[in-house]
C-alpha cells in the first residue's frame, strides 16, 4: 500500500549516506565470511542476514563512518557464528564448555589452533582491539562482557540438554546470550580514542555506561522473542513467549524495560553523546525490525 499521509520520514539523502556506510560493511562481512568458512557456512548465513546486520549498524549510529563502524560489524558476526555453533552445531554442554574454553583462552592471549575458525577470527579481533588507545581502560571490560556472553550461552545449553525450564525472571536475567553488551563493548573500545570519545574520563563513566547498555541488552532480548517466535519453535530454541507469559506481558515487560533503560542513557547524553545515542538507537531500530523480519535465514 502506498503512504499518503504526511508523517515525519528521514531524508532521502541521509538514507542514502546510511545505506552506502552498510553496503561497504556488508561487502566487508562477506569477505569475512569467505576467510572463516568454518563459522559462516551454514545455510542461515544468507545473503539477507549480511545486508541486515550492517543496516541495523549504520541506522543505529548513523554519525559513524564505515572505518568507526567496522568492529561493530566483525564482532556481531563472528557472535552470530558463535551462536550457530554453540546452539544447532554442539550435540552437548560438554560439546559448548569446550567452545567456551578455547574463546576463553584466546582472550587471554593463546594462539587459536590451526583450522579453529572461531577462534582464528577471535584472535584477529583481540588483537585489533589491543591496538586501541582505551585498551587499558576498556579491554577488561570487553573481556568481561565476553565471559558473560560465553557463560549465559553455556547455562542455556545446560537448561535445554536437562530439559529445564527457566522461570522467566531467570531467562531475563541471561540476557547475555544475546551477545550485544559484548558487541556494544568491542565497539566502544574500537572507537574510543578519537577527538569525539576521548579516553580521558572513560573511568569515570564505565559503570554507568554498562548499566546503561545491560538494560538495553534486556530490552532486546524480549523484542527478539517477540519477532521471533514461530522461528524459535521450528529450530528449538527457548523464548520468553514459551516459558508462561502471554504476549501482552511479555510486551508490557518491554515497556517498562525501555523506559528504564532511557531513564539509564539520559545522564549520558552531555558526557557520552554518541554512545547514549548509539545505545538507544539500537533498541529503537529493534523495535522496528523484529515487526516485520530476523535476521537468520532458513535452516
Amino acid at each position: 500500500m502506498t503512504r499518503t499521509d504526511a508523517a515525519p520520514r528521514p531524508e532521502a539523502a541521509e538514507c542514502g549516506t546510511i545505506c552506502a556506510v552498510a553496503g561497504r560493511a556488508q561487502r566487508d562481512m562477506r569477505e569475512w565470511a569467505e576467510a572463516y568458512p568454518g563459522l559462516f557456512s551454514a545455510k542461515p548465513f544468507d545473503a539477507a542476514l549480511y545486508s541486515t546486520l550492517s543496516l541495523a549498524m549504520a541506522f543505529s549510529g548513523p554519525w559513524f563512518t564505515a572505518e568507526q563502524l567496522r568492529m561493530a560489524n566483525k564482532v556481531c558476526l563472528w557472535a552470530f557464528g558463535l551462536d550457530w555453533l554453540v546452539d544447532y552445531v554442539a550435540t552437548s554442554p560438554e560439546e559448548v564448555e569446550g567452545v567456551v574454553r578455547r574463546c576463553l583462552e584466546v582472550a587471554d592471549g593463546a594462539a587459536p589452533e590451526d583450522g579453529d575458525d572461531l577462534t582464528l577470527m577471535l584472535a584477529g579481533i583481540r588483537d585489533e582491539l589491543a591496538a586501541s588507545p582505551a585498551h587499558p581502560v576498556l579491554g577488561p571490560f570487553w573481556r568481561a562482557e565476553l565471559g558473560r556472553m560465553l557463560e549465559a550461552m553455556l547455562r542455556e545449553a545446560r537448561w535445554k540438554a536437562d530439559k529445564v525450564t527457566p522461570g522467566f525472571d531467570d531467562y531475563l536475567g541471561n540476557a547475555d546470550n544475546l551477545g550485544f553488551c559484548f558487541a556494544f563493548a568491542a565497539h566502544w573500545l574500537y572507537t574510543a580514542g578519537s577527538a569525539e570519545s576521548p579516553v580521558e574520563g572513560l573511568g569515570e563513566i564505565l559503570d554507568e555506561v554498562a548499566e546503561a547498555s545491560r538494560s538495553v541488552q534486556r530490552v532486546i532480548r524480549l523484542i527478539n522473542d517477540l519477532g521471533t517466535y514461530e522461528r524459535d519453535v521450528v529450530w528449538g530454541d527457548l523464548n520468553a513467549l514459551l516459558l508462561g507469559p502471554e504476549r501482552a506481558e511479555v510486551e508490557r515487560r518491554v515497556a517498562e524495560l525501555a523506559a528504564r533503560s532511557r531513564e539509564l542513557i539520559a545522564p549520558l547524553r552531555d558526557r557520552a553523546p554518541e554512545l547514549a545515542g548509539y545505545l538507544e538507537r539500537q533498541m529503537d531500530f529493534c523495535a522496528g525490525f523484529y515487526q516485520v523480519t530476523d535476521y537468520w535465514g532458513a535452516l
